[in-house]
């Protein structure tokens, strides 16, 4: 078995070391070489505290080179790195941190300011974190590491990355990877991606970062108007929230924008062209697999002109398979899936928990299956039908269902306007999309803000229904 791509970056680092790998909107914030050698360090810190392979690190560390460095020492080492977000309520925290078995937590100095001393004033600001040192030693990196050496374990496959998606405190679900799943997502994004060297790239994920850096290009965190418009980046990767803040900024864009982590409208992928991107594509990915599935806005923009039912998000990358299943749930497999779930067995397969078709390797969602809302026997998939009100001047649009009599659900549309368009407006703009959407007709229509959660701002259905209650 070849050695997993994600291997081959700490050498890259060291071949360029005077080269920028991370920059900000006016200078360079670390090299290539300065990352390089606090990846090493935090390895040979990690090994004098006793950490080897098959050990688990937790790492509370904000995204940025303190996190990658922390990153590629571990996988210097084979040592598993749990990601774990330190804002969860803290009995999560703990469980996620136990299920995990990690023996030490790396935590940036907030975090653990926050969960010792610091405590009382983090609880009046209404941040309660547990009390990390009672679950697994923590340590604060400083920013000199001594120099030592550590024992270089690269090559061949294993576990690298847990990462928790949801699930209780008696039950947290985590997602494993290995280095070769993530080594094939990586080359998946690479070849989407074709980021060439020099020019750079803004966007603060592990697969925004990681193929960028192997590229030799160099990496800006922070996606806002004057970052973007003082580096002129050939790529950017958002969520649509962030898009949508960059929009509402007036940003002027340039190369190519990747938007993902949540559904992104063709009328969003437009609003990005309009405002000078060259490219505006939409990534399906989730947890357990990235990317999964991309789509570029033209491709996208017809495909709704056409009349096409349910969410476009495209051809399937390159190594990903996927099928509906007898419940017309999509299911995905390919090297870039995960190998399992924390604590259960080898997995063969995904599922997405998106309902959808799969027409040779293009996918349509037509929605989550536990969304779907019961009114009176009919069965409403919001997925299906949203994607026909994202019109011109509408930013948001979900469709939920509140519950009624008799164990019945209303169906209500929420609509978020783009800035500058009034509720008068919108309504005059979805008339004729309401009406075309007969047995799916919502009962009510609520021009308000639609609630965001998570660090990525998804639409919170659940906190809408509340909202709506």
């Amino acid at each position: 078995m070849p050695d997993p791509m994600i291997d081959d970056l700490l050498p890259r680092l060291l071949a360029t070391p005077h080269e920028p790998a991370f920059v900000s909107a006016r200078r360079t914030r670390v090299t290539r070489g300065a990352l390089a050698a606090r990846a090493l360090a935090v390895a040979a810190d990690l090994h004098r505290r006793g950490l080897g392979d098959g050990d688990t690190v937790a790492l509370a560390v904000r995204p940025g080179p303190a996190a990658l460095a922390v990153v590629l020492a571990c996988l210097r080492l084979r040592v598993r790195v749990a990601l774990v977000d330190p804002a969860v309520p803290p009995d999560l925290l703990t469980a996620r941190l136990r299920a995990a078995d990690a023996l030490l937590v790396v935590a940036d100095p907030w975090v653990r300011a926050a969960a010792g001393w610091g405590a009382p004033v983090a609880r009046r600001a209404g941040l309660r974190i547990a009390p990390l040192d009672a679950i697994a030693p923590v340590a604060v990196l400083p920013r000199r590491l001594p120099d030592g050496t550590s024992p270089d374990r690269s090559g061949g496959a294993a576990e690298a990355l847990v990462i928790f998606t949801s699930g209780t405190t008696g039950d947290p679900r985590a997602v494993v990877h290995t280095t070769a799943s993530l080594s094939a997502g990586l080359a998946s994004v690479t070849e989407l991606a074709d980021v060439t060297a020099g020019r750079p790239v803004v966007g603060s994920t592990f697969f925004a970062m990681a193929p960028a850096l192997l590229a030799g290009a160099p990496v800006a965190t922070r996606a806002r108007r004057r970052t973007i418009e003082a580096l002129a980046p050939q790529l950017t990767y958002v969520t649509p929230p962030q898009a949508r803040d960059l929009l509402a900024d007036g940003t002027r864009l340039t190369g190519r924008v990747f938007a993902g982590s949540a559904p992104v409208s063709a009328r969003l992928l437009e609003r990005l062209t309009d405002a000078g991107a060259q490219q505006a594509w939409g990534v399906y990915a989730m947890t357990e697999a990235f990317p999964v599935a991309a789509v570029d806005s033209r491709a996208k923009a017809a495909y709704v002109r056409e009349g096409g039912p349910g969410d476009l998000v495209g051809d399937l990358v390159p190594g990903m398979t996927a099928r509906a299943d007898a419940d017309g749930q999509v299911v995905v497999a390919g090297a870039g899936t995960a190998a399992r779930y924390l604590g259960g067995p080898p997995l063969d397969e995904v599922a997405t928990g998106d309902r959808g078709t799969v027409s040779g390797r293009r996918v349509v969602l037509h929605g989550r299956l536990k969304d779907m809302v019961l009114r009176g026997a009919e069965n409403i998939y919001p997925g299906l039908h949203e994607p026909s009100l994202q019109v011109p001047g509408v930013a948001q649009a979900l469709l939920v269902g509140v519950p009624g009599h008799d164990l019945d659900e209303r169906l209500v549309l929420v609509v978020e306007p783009e800035p500058g368009v009034t509720e008068a407006d919108v309504r005059r703009l979805l008339r004729a999309p309401v009406a075309a959407l007969g047995r799916a007709r919502p009962d009510e229509v609520v021009v308000a803000p639609i609630p965001t959660s998570g660090r990525s701002r998804k639409p919170d259905r659940a906190a809408t229904v509340r909202m709506l209650t």
